[in-house]
């Protein structure tokens, strides 16, 4: 079995680490741990530079070292379960990127956290989690933090 674990920088994606060596069988089982980085994230190139003139290169550089931080640990603590676990990260829209990365790597299930996100953000933005679930060609597993709202 082929599962894409998508990681994103919140707690969630201990949670989805966590459920995945627990409850899923070893066996010949293979994980692809994602993230996806922003490709200009201004809020953080600011805060790198300045309003006026934004370090791009900085900021994607502070991203993609937080990714391979992240992933690194999600992969150790599989590795640790008895997986074969990899990582990647991608740049771009998490919903395109996870859709697109799982049907490249002909995955069979892809995992991700829900924010349990609502209101205003989640009418402008749209859930990753919901969009994944809803175009992904392979089964979808949602993960959540009981009492997390």
């Amino acid at each position: 079995m082929r599962i894409l674990m998508a990681l994103d920088e919140s707690p969630y994606a201990e949670a989805v680490t966590r459920m995945i060596a627990a409850q899923m069988k070893t066996g010949d089982a293979e994980v692809r741990v994602l993230h996806v980085v922003e490709p200009y994230p201004m809020k953080l190139a600011e805060a790198k530079g300045t309003r006026e003139l934004p370090d791009l290169d900085a900021a994607r550089a502070e991203q993609r070292e937080r990714a391979k931080h992240l992933l690194e640990n999600a992969a150790t603590i599989l590795r640790s379960a008895g997986f074969n676990a990899t990582w990647i990260v991608q740049e771009g829209d998490p919903r395109t990127a996870i859709l697109d990365d799982a049907d490249a790597w002909a995955a069979d299930l892809v995992v991700v956290g829900s924010h349990g996100g609502g209101g205003l953000q989640r009418w402008l933005m749209g859930s990753v989690s919901e969009a994944v679930a809803r175009h992904a060609a392979c089964s979808v597993q949602i993960v959540r933090i009981r009492g997390a709202r």
